[in-house]
């Protein structure tokens, strides 16, 4: 038995109004264990449950020991929980085109990362990076074993992304948040929320995207999700991204049988509705002009307490040569 914080609980009260009881209910109940396949590696069950918006998504009836199985260590597939699969909707968006840049700016240990890989058209380059050193490691065996080439791991600060002024087509940042969205999973997020923690995910939030904008072209797309349900972090951001660094709200096509919770900021997935854990997803278009319009009001948590030069300068000399040498060069 889930005891939500009860602050936790006014919150989503608020948020949810007379569906609160359904939500609370659906924290009781063992979540859905879901995986992706590596569609290069043709190891999908024919009779596992799809997960609707994800072509490689399957649900499964029950929970294996997943290090035991040989397919895992292959990279046959990811275990990956199934709302965060909702990024693949966005590949419409790209598709048909080729030779863009990615860049996933939070992405150990790499789900959406090895998801990028295979929704990227043909000719691109996806560079995947990881600010804490101590999460690289898995980032790169989860990597390496999914199999694309054309794809880069580093290990810097959003900032020196800065030094590369519009050289990503496409942005994801998966924010590192609160968690509220997976309580039922994971027992230390709830143990460790707080409302004081909302806000410093908030502002750390801010900053990760306000560092790296730069990075973003013009007209470029940018994917901002987390794995939590308030407002602060999620449409409060978003509308603080369009006012502060100019960008506009880009719908993303929905099926009604989804069941996934729409409004002018983004898309929310919720437990009582969706067959996944909560999740909100939001996807924006940087405008011509876009740029540092207003400043923040006050500075951001650094991501490190250490950041030195040769770290700021280390991907501006790294991505041009990655990119020469794997023959993807091209114009703006």
């Amino acid at each position: 038995m889930i005891s939500l914080p009860g602050n936790f609980k006014i919150q989503m009260q608020n948020l949810l109004g007379e569906d609160w009881n359904d939500f609370a209910e659906a924290l009781q109940q063992a979540p859905p264990v879901s995986i992706r396949y590596n569609r290069h590696k043709n190891a999908a069950p024919q009779d596992a449950e799809e997960v609707a918006w994800c072509a490689m998504g399957r649900y499964l009836t029950t929970r294996p020991v997943f290090t035991l199985d040989p397919l895992l260590h292959a990279g046959a597939y990811y275990v990956q929980e199934a709302s965060s699969m909702f990024l693949e909707q966005a590949a419409v968006l790209w598709r048909g085109q080729t030779g863009l840049r990615f860049l996933d700016l939070c992405a150990a240990p790499g789900g959406k990362s090895t998801h990028l890989a295979d929704l990227m058209p043909a000719g691109s380059m996806l560079v995947s990076n990881e600010v804490i050193r101590t999460r690289t490691a898995a980032l790169s065996e989860n990597l390496t074993k999914w199999g694309n080439p054309n794809t880069v791991i580093t290990h810097n600060d959003p900032e020196d992304f800065a030094s590369l002024p519009g050289f990503f087509d496409v942005m994801l940042i998966d924010a590192p948040c609160s968690g509220e969205g997976l309580f039922r999973k994971d027992p230390a997020a709830m143990e460790e929320w707080s409302e004081a923690h909302v806000k410093f995910c908030a502002e750390r939030q801010r900053r990760i995207v306000s560092g790296a904008w730069d990075a973003l072209k013009e007209e470029g797309l940018l994917l901002y999700s987390t794995c939590t349900c308030n407002r602060e972090e999620n449409e409060n951001n978003i509308r603080w991204i369009t006012q502060h660094l100019g960008a506009e709200v880009v719908h993303i096509p929905l099926q009604p049988a989804w069941n996934v919770t729409t409004n002018e900021y983004g898309h929310r997935f919720f437990p009582h509705k969706t067959k996944g854990e909560g999740f909100f997803i939001s996807l924006l278009r940087k405008n011509k002009t876009g740029k540092l319009l207003f400043p923040m009001s006050s500075p951001p948590p650094p991501l490190l307490k250490e950041r030195g030069a040769e770290r700021r300068a280390s991907c501006a000399s790294l991505l041009p040569l990655a990119q020469r040498e794997r023959g993807l060069g091209g114009e703006d």
